[in-house]
């Protein structure tokens, strides 16, 4: 999600934050080597490395194993041949001491140890992920941890004069993950807008999970909740939903059946033929299963994920049929180039109109919930230069409910990588799209928001299906979204007949909820490396001759790149009245950042460090148009990196009066070369999770987790 685009009813939330970072010491040791670990402390949403080495410092061949120090416990998780530890998926306990142990390969007798404290984890994130709220409103909070039969969860706020916490509860059972709840209320009185974090904290641990709150006095209550309800009467779309037959069977040690994974996603909109026959409008993944469903499929609200994996068939399910599918895109193929699918609509299950949740205005008055709303019927926008500059496009979908932000890049050609299984164990297709809109911000989606309409926030005209995402770990995300344009046109070739969105005929603004701080602002930078300190200086000192008030340059200095942070940079202090002053962009190999500022700022040492960064992308078509051309020439030589999933045109942020490259990285992997340029275009950088289908945008690379409780010897795939 990240990608992540349908949320598996358990969700492994690992962010950077849990996975504790540094190294372990070298133990004394009677076996003539020593093991090292990247963590003592573990969720069991993580995963630690451990090394082993001779006395000089090569790398010794071990074999490992891990046990629990208390004779009958339950399972101390496993060890791979690598070093790398897994805990268990659940805890009976708020944690277990585990004993790893490596075993010489030349000499098993001869062994060292080391002892490792599991502790739970999150399952998903808190629900909601987000929220808006006027002041007095309540909202109720939800967080599961991998712990049954006890457990707590421990609530926060980062303010604590904003607002409070109360009706704290938690439940258990002996076949239940630990569910805790809290309810928050924002205060009676507050000015503008405010943000605060509500924190949930595994037992007494340093595991923790947020909510952020948007403290409003417009009047704007929004909670994904909303969007994760039942609906009784006649459907608005923006809703939780999938098909029914989505999740896994496990085998247990008895070999009786049973679900342990589900997924689901969004039921985005409602589109019409030329005959008027309507169908529900979402992703491939969502309502075909990435290409396992068959046509006839039920399409169930809420989606799986919401009513605790039970399909139809199930008794207690409360999930209500409101389609078949009838139509999808293929995935694995060249020849397509969308994420996409249609279900024919049970006669009267939704609104007609194509109402979406939240897109409206309050229902009912002042400090009620956002209402339902079309998004404006048609083919929708296309995105340019003259568009773009300023724009701010929502969403409503089933994670994250109603969020805005700004299109970060354009043009944008990414690998995602699907899977036949919830879990994410069965790879299936790994595809390239091209020509893809990608929306920044880390709070914009997360698993169970794919199907998406985005639209046009000035105006509600419907601009993309979103359908992946993933972030840092460290508030640096990027979702996205098939053209709406490219949805219609593969999907109206399955169906022989053109399709466009329905809604209804007036534009109307919708509210733009916006959860990062992606403004103008001056970007925080990472320090930089002694190495890269010292790199920028002596460009720096090199640079000194461009400097010229009457061309327009005021300045140089050393400092760090924007575009490639941890980079270093020769920052250029520009003439804010001459802002078309060419500068280079790199002197001797270091990237330059241009500041615009003027003589008498620079002088009084009051000058911006860093450029200023406006969200979203303020260029000329001309501009745009030759970076694309320049992504179209170099795309398929970066993606022979497998370091590299993404490359798309972006607005520089070291000179953010040019366009730039953006690359995508994996965040696991070293990419071969980093240049600062390609094409005469800047190079930017964004290093993150990889795209995948169901798991969170946190999720890193471990498949995991089930709804049972029980031990799992065989998966089928339903």
């Amino acid at each position: 999600m990240f990608a992540f685009v349908k949320l598996r009813l358990i969700l492994v939330l690992a962010p950077l934050s849990l996975l504790v970072a540094g190294c372990g010491s070298f133990p004394a040791s009677t076996g003539g080597f020593a093991i090292s670990s990247s963590a003592t402390t573990i969720a069991t949403t993580g995963q630690i490395q451990f090394k082993a080495a001779l006395p000089d410092g090569s790398a010794a061949a071990v074999s490992w194993s891990a046990s629990p120090q208390q004779n009958g416990s339950q399972s101390a998780g496993s060890i791979d041949a690598t070093g790398l530890y897994t805990p268990p998926n659940a805890l009976s306990g708020d944690n277990i001491a585990v004993e790893v142990t490596a075993y010489l390969e030349s000499d098993p007798s001869r062994t060292t140890s080391e002892t490792i404290t599991v502790t739970p984890g999150f399952l998903q994130p808190l629900l909601p992920e987000n929220a808006a709220v006027a002041p007095g409103t309540t909202i109720e909070i939800s967080a599961q941890i991998a712990e049954v039969n006890d457990g707590t969860v421990h609530w926060n706020l980062s303010d604590g004069t904003m607002g409070s916490i109360g009706q704290t509860s938690c439940q258990h059972g002996s076949q239940q993950y630990t569910t805790c709840k809290a309810s928050y209320t924002a205060p009676s009185t507050f000015s503008g807008m405010q943000s605060v974090h509500v924190i949930a904290t595994v037992n007494d641990t340093n595991t923790q999970a947020k909510l952020h709150v948007l403290l409003n006095t417009d009047g704007v209550n929004s909670s994904a909740a909303t969007n994760q309800a039942m609906q009784t009467g006649p459907i608005a779309l923006g809703t939780s939903g999938g098909n029914d037959s989505d999740y896994d069977v496990y085998k247990d040690a008895s070999g009786e059946s049973y679900i342990a994974d589900c997924c689901g996603g969004t039921l985005g909109a409602l589109v019409e033929d030329t005959e008027h026959n309507q169908y529900i409008l979402s992703n491939n993944h969502v309502l075909a299963e990435s290409d396992q469903g068959k046509v006839g499929d039920t399409i169930d609200q809420p989606g799986l994920i919401d009513d605790a994996c039970r399909p139809l068939s199930q008794q207690g399910s409360t999930l209500r049929p409101v389609g078949t599918l009838r139509y999808y895109v293929p995935l694995s193929t060249e020849q397509s180039n969308v994420d996409a699918a249609l279900a024919a609509v049970t006669p009267g299950a939704f609104d007609a109109s194509g109402s979406i949740l939240q897109l409206g205005a309050a229902s009912g008055g002042s400090n009620a919930p956002l209402g339902a709303a079309p998004p404006v019927a048609g083919a929708g926008e296309t995105l340019n230069a003259a568009n773009l500059s300023g724009l701010r496009v929502v969403k409503s979908g089933r994670t994250t409910g109603l969020t805005c932000s700004t299109v970060d890049s354009i043009d944008l050609a990414v690998k995602v990588d699907y899977y036949k299984d919830c879990a994410e164990t069965q790879p299936y297709y790994t595809k390239t799209f091209t020509g893809q809109i990608g929306v920044g911000g880390n709070s914009f989606s997360d698993s169970g928001d794919s199907g998406s309409l985005i639209v046009d926030a000035s105006n509600a005209q419907p601009v993309g299906l979103f359908y992946a995402g993933g972030t840092d770990g460290s508030g640096n995300g990027l979702s996205v979204a098939n053209p709406i344009g490219d949805v219609l046109n593969e999907l109206g070739t399955q169906t022989g007949s053109k399709l466009s969105i329905v809604g209804g005929k007036s534009p109307h603004a919708v509210t733009c909820l916006n959860y990062d701080s992606n403004t103008e602002t001056a970007v925080s930078l990472p320090d930089l490396s002694h190495a890269a300190d010292a790199q920028a200086k002596g460009a720096a000192q090199a640079a000194n001759e461009l400097v010229n008030h009457d061309k327009g340059i005021l300045g140089v200095a050393a400092g760090k790149s924007a575009d490639s942070p941890r980079e270093a940079a020769v920052t250029v202090y520009v003439d804010r009245s001459k802002p078309n002053t060419p500068v280079p962009q790199t002197i001797d190999g270091v990237r330059t950042a241009v500041i615009l500022t003027d003589a008498a700022s620079l002088a009084s040492g009051t000058a911006p460090k860093s450029p200023a960064t406006t969200a979203g992308i303020q260029l000329s078509a001309s501009a745009l148009s030759a970076a694309a051309t320049v992504q179209r020439q170099y795309a398929s030589q970066m993606f022979s990196d497998p370091a590299i999933f993404g490359v798309g045109v972006a607005q520089s942020r070291d000179n953010p009066q040019e366009a730039a490259l953006l690359v995508l990285v994996d965040l696991n992997k070293a990419p071969k070369t980093m240049p600062e340029t390609l094409g005469g275009l800047r190079v930017q950088y964004m290093q993150m999770h990889r795209f995948h289908v169901t798991k969170s945008k946190y999720a890193g690379a471990r498949p995991v987790s089930s709804c049972s409780l029980e031990s799992m010897k065989s998966v089928e795939r339903r």
